[in-house]
């Protein structure tokens, strides 16, 4: 029973996954992250999804991402990053989840 105690207060570590696209024109990697995975769950369960796509492109804005024009990646937000931890470490503050990063290669 102690250990469904200790089960229960530990938080719960999410895992964010970051698809690596081509280098952009100056040679820097580029990381691209589902705009979904920007939001907090209240944010996800009240906005529609428009509201939704804007609402995180605004929060990626304030730590450097941008609107992926793509057709290999609909709804994704990209961000030029050569350190991936601290990316995650900074989109974890943004939407107050404890999270780990995972890389896609594509």
């Amino acid at each position: 029973m102690q250990n469904t105690i200790q089960n229960s207060t530990e938080e719960q570590v999410e895992t964010i996954t970051l698809y690596r696209v081509k280098n952009d024109t100056c040679g820097n990697p580029r990381y691209v992250v589902h705009f979904l995975s920007l939001l907090t769950e209240e944010e996800s369960n009240s906005l529609d999804v428009f509201e939704k796509y804007n609402h995180a492109l605004s929060k990626a804005r304030k730590i450097g991402g941008k609107k992926f024009h793509n057709k290999q990646f609909g709804g994704g937000v990209v961000f030029q990053c050569y350190n991936t931890e601290s990316l995650v470490n900074e989109i974890a503050v943004l939407t107050n989840r404890k999270l780990k990063g995972y890389i896609q290669r594509g």
